[in-house]
């Protein structure tokens, strides 16, 4: 080949049109909002290792720009629990909460945070990921414009703080108490008088006897929020919680005006900000129990042996009661419990017996 022939070959390599697309992909960039349910500051919720400004912040890297989500926490742009109005509506294109918010407008959603006596962290993300939950969650979102992906986890939870002592059933009667989801319909079953309050207002209430108890997430984010100087007595068993999903709401119109290497790296960010938020939660919690009951006067307790059992018979009547009420919610209902009970044959072989080691 002669130089003419080389050039001019070259110039024609050249004009082949291969890299247009990607140029054209590059340039087209997004901004848009995330809205949350908690304020701003808090850990975990807000800020910190798998938080939703670090899942901003993720996908802003991954995606080199072309991707920028400006966060706001509750109260800075809406109200703590007004996140799945504002997706729907496409006022924002993503909010950070957790599903059981929106049960009085979808009940089945609950079944995308936590379930009682339900999954733990490993259980809840292989339903979520390989057991068919993700497909589920979708299905009953899609009629409403929005999508859903799990974005940060706290693990298994405390049962909550109490100004008394719990002895016995009997002690829930007229107690009033702070606590979401499916547990707050089984406390109700007990005579407890339920109310869902967000975060900031939960230690004024319980300081001031507004109300008697209040559940929330563990020791670390429980000592942040004060809960320690209003009440003393704070129980485990994680019943009601054994595990607590962030949901990550997104706009369906949003979410598909994005291009597919988009759409995998919310994805990627989304499943990081779920890992590393549960072990970071792992790690802090230790620490802020052991200064709660050493330098704060608290009283940490496993729940007695006979309440957990009565908890856990009222827990499976309220599950097949809201079941049978409504077919979306049995469609969820039917599917997790499937799960789990798969995954519970696996766990008493390989957990269990692990957990039954000596210490």
């Amino acid at each position: 080949m002669d130089r003419r022939k080389f050039f001019a070959a070259g110039a024609t390599l050249a004009a082949v049109p291969l890299a247009a697309p990607s140029i054209a992909r590059a340039q087209t960039s997004f901004n848009w909002i995330m809205t949350n349910a908690y304020g701003p500051g808090s850990p975990f919720y807000v800020e910190g290792p798998g938080s939703p400004t670090d899942f901003c912040a993720k996908v802003a890297a991954m995606s080199d720009g072309r991707l920028n989500i400006q966060h706001y926490a509750a109260g800075e742009l809406i109200p703590a629990l007004e996140g799945f109005d504002a997706v729907r509506s496409g006022s924002v294109q993503m909010n950070a909460a957790n599903a059981y918010f929106w049960a009085g407008r979808i009940p089945a959603a609950q079944y995308f945070t936590t379930v009682p006596f339900g999954l733990n962290f490993a259980g809840m993300n292989a339903w979520l990921y390989h057991g068919g939950g993700m497909a589920v969650w979708d299905e009953l979102y899609e009629p409403l414009g929005m999508k859903a992906l799990p974005m940060g986890n706290t693990g298994v939870q405390m049962t909550g703080w109490f100004r008394e002592p719990i002895e016995s059933v009997a002690d829930f009667d007229g107690l009033k108490m702070r606590i979401p989801g499916l547990a707050g319909k089984v406390y109700a079953e007990l005579g407890v008088d339920v109310s869902l309050l967000p975060g900031g207002e939960i230690f004024p209430a319980l300081e001031r006897g507004v109300i008697d108890a209040a559940e929330f997430v563990g020791p670390y984010q429980d000592r942040r929020l004060g809960l320690q100087n209003a009440a003393k007595y704070y129980y485990t068993t994680g019943w009601h919680e054994p595990s607590n999903t962030t949901e990550l709401l997104i706009g369906k119109a949003a979410w598909d005006s994005l291009p597919p290497d988009l759409h995998a790296i919310v994805e990627a960010a989304a499943m990081a900000c779920n890992v590393e938020s549960y072990t970071w939660s792992e790690a802090n919690n230790s620490a802020a129990l052991k200064d709660l009951i050493e330098n704060e006067g608290v009283i940490a307790d496993v729940l007695p042996e006979d309440v957990v059992a009565e908890l856990k018979t009222v827990t499976d009547r309220v599950l097949e009661e809201g079941a049978a009420a409504d077919p979306a919610t049995r469609k969820v209902h039917d599917a997790f419990m499937a799960f789990k009970a798969e995954h519970q044959s696996w766990a008493d072989i390989s957990e269990k017996p692990l957990f039954a080691l000596p210490t």
